[in-house]
């Protein structure tokens, strides 16, 4: 993108919803359909911990080992790579943030095919997918009720296009998980007075019928949340797309405000959005802006060397809790960061990083843009992925509603280089000795095979721990380090500069918070 819309964030946020909730609300979202966080009994471990300025390092560290993530937390880990879809009317005016006085009837696919995305994305070894429902410039892919500038207002499909139904329905028959991105920033809001208008937060009733609405007769479940105008509008789109086009796996906010006078500002209504989320669709994930994944502090789709999962916050109010240190700062969750925080911080949570990065410059389709490499691509898969990141990989549909054909060939390049990186588990099957007194996991692979490649991840429903670990090798009589690293979490791979042989191979663990649990100590022989 031209601008960041990242960079207009107070900051990610990462907290569970929260006291500006109505009663009401709460009344309303403890029905059957619906799951707290953590079970009051305590049976689930803690994302979070408070902290504070008298803590000492010892007890930081004592603490953040006791951080443990949630059930969606360890499912959205495991996805490790997903998509996004950049799509709307900016892929037909060549902009990427958009005005909010488009004429809609500019948005013309001519030959919109889902179906096409999703075996492409599915071809591509992509399990989840976002589509950016709606953008900076308020446009929207469904024929939303508390909007005229959407599908509805254009001539294509003849004002019945519903892009989202489409979209959800294709990927589901590809097993693909669904995503929405539903930008809290609105242009065409801030023209037609609601965002941005400097109404007060008060009680609303969401969903808020409108005249000839034809849920009027069906009694919908309804919550009283606190909101502004414009959260309220927000609040409404959510509902529908909760409710009307479930199940959905992810909801991704950023932290944008509008391209608005200086002296004028929205006061994101978060605490309401997370509570209205919560209670229809209690197993998504909430990204970026939300208390489940962070951003990771750069649009490259690169993760830090050490990555932690395990990170200090601090409050923002309505809800939200920002990064303590600088959303860019080197270094998030070691003993310096946190003892660095503590004097800002007020928790520690389990908050993973999420890697960002369009497959072309731009986030939106411009003709004369091309893809990444399969170089380029399997590059940042190493520094997302195998840095304890899910990779956040965005390819824009074009103007006939396809994604483009060098895109999709490109894909399944980016697949099949992943495989060759990482062909067969030489460990597999091999019966791996665990030692955890002595923090080994030792594996004798039968024979002398060359090894080029390492795969290693925590048991992080056991927190992260490894603070340090060596990878070596049996060379006559005595063990020869291959390779060290310090974090590891839920994934980390390792590149060797050359194969080393050796019959048995030895995974120490020389530092760590608590007792570090192994899940994965994987040897591979890459065949490029």
């Amino acid at each position: 993108m031209t601008v960041s819309r990242r960079l207009f964030m107070a900051a990610a946020a990462a907290v569970t919803t929260s006291a500006a909730v109505s009663s009401t609300a709460l009344a309303a979202t403890a029905g059957p359909t619906t799951r707290p966080t953590r079970p009051p009994t305590g049976a689930e471990p803690p994302h979070r911990i408070r902290i504070g300025p008298d803590d000492t390092p010892a007890s930081l560290v004592a603490k953040a080992a006791r951080v443990r993530p949630t059930a969606r937390q360890i499912a959205w880990q495991k996805l490790e790579q997903t998509a996004f879809l950049h799509f709307g009317v900016n892929t037909f005016t060549g902009l990427e943030w958009g005005t909010g006085d488009e004429d809609p009837d500019v948005f013309q696919p001519s030959a919109l095919d889902t179906d096409q995305w999703a075996r492409a994305l599915r071809d591509g070894g992509f399990r989840l997918a976002i589509l950016t429902v709606k953008h900076h410039d308020g446009f929207v892919l469904y024929p939303s009720r508390y909007t005229d500038h959407s599908v509805k207002s254009s001539s294509w499909q003849g004002g019945k296009g519903d892009v989202l139904r489409s979209f959800t329905g294709s990927l589901r028959r590809h097993g693909i998980k669904v995503g929405v991105y539903i930008s809290p920033a609105d242009e065409n809001q801030y023209l037609d007075g609601v965002y941005a208008n400097g109404s007060e937060r008060a009680p609303r009733t969401i969903p808020t019928l409108v005249p000839g609405d034809d849920r009027s007769g069906s009694r919908p479940r309804s919550f009283t949340l606190d909101a502004t105008d414009y959260g309220a509008h927000m609040l409404n789109q959510l509902y529908e797309v909760l409710t009307e086009y479930g199940p959905v796996d992810e909801v991704w906010f950023d932290g944008a405000q509008g391209r608005i006078p200086p002296d004028k500002v929205e006061t994101y209504d978060w605490d309401s959005w997370y509570a209205l989320i919560r209670a229809l669709a209690p197993d998504a994930t909430m990204a970026v802006r939300g208390p489940d994944v962070r951003w990771v502090g750069n649009e490259g789709g690169l993760a830090r060397e050490n990555e932690w999962s395990v990170v200090p916050v601090k409050d923002s109010g309505n809800g939200s809790i920002d990064y303590a240190l600088r959303y860019d700062a080197p270094d998030q969750g070691s003993r310096e960061a946190l003892a660095e925080a503590r004097s800002v911080a007020q928790y520690l949570q389990w908050w993973p990083a999420e890697c960002d990065v369009s497959i072309r410059p731009g986030w939106f389709y411009h003709e004369d843009q091309q893809p990444k490499s399969v170089e380029q691509l399997t590059d940042i898969w190493f520094r997302s992925v195998g840095r304890n990141s899910v990779l956040l990989l965005n390819i824009p549909p074009d103007e006939r509603g396809l994604l483009p054909d060098a895109d999709v060939v490109r894909l399944r390049e980016f697949r099949e280089r992943v495989r060759r990186e990482l062909p067969t588990d030489l460990a597999h099957g091999r019966h791996p000795s665990h030692d955890r007194a002595a923090g080994t996991v030792t594996v004798d692979l039968g024979r002398a095979r060359e090894v080029d490649r390492i795969r290693i991840a925590e048991d992080i429903r056991h927190g992260q721990q490894v603070e340090h670990a060596v990878v070596e090798a049996r060379v006559g009589e005595r063990w020869e380090t291959v390779t060290e690293v310090d974090t590891v979490g839920a994934s980390r791979v390792l590149r060797l500069g050359a194969p080393v042989t050796a019959r048995r191979w030895r995974l120490r663990v020389t530092r760590s918070r608590a007792g570090a649990r192994i899940a994965e100590f994987g040897l591979y022989r890459s065949e490029v």
